[in-house]
């Protein structure tokens, strides 16, 4: 029993508060204001549909190229490996030729 006494007391309350919050703002302003919140909630409704397409586009585009990145890499470190055996080899071979510079005058 006082649990619905307290619902209908907080009732009360909350229609209180909303008459004296209406006479502390103008329906004109509150009008407003409705439609500005209507307006943005449009914008990022429109702005989550745009992002969800482009999300979904942007991984059939990754679907499509990551093999290729896969495989570029791959590439790519070998490459590297080589690189790195080639400049070992000339490295060796300008210390030969420093330290063996007379037998080759």
């Amino acid at each position: 029993m006082s649990s619905e006494k307290e619902t209908e007391s907080r009732k009360l309350g909350s229609e209180e508060i909303s008459r004296e919050f209406k006479t502390l703002v103008s329906s004109n302003d509150l009008h407003s204001l409705n439609h500005m919140q209507h307006t943005i909630l449009g914008r990022l409704q429109d702005s989550n549909a745009v992002l969800s397409h482009f999300n979904d586009f942007s991984q059939h585009c990754f679907a499509e190229i990551s093999g290729d990145i896969a495989r570029n890499t791959r590439v790519l470190k070998s490459v590297k490996s080589d690189l790195d055996y080639i400049f070992q080899k000339l490295s060796f071979l300008h210390l030969s030729n420093h330290l063996h510079k007379r037998n080759f005058e």
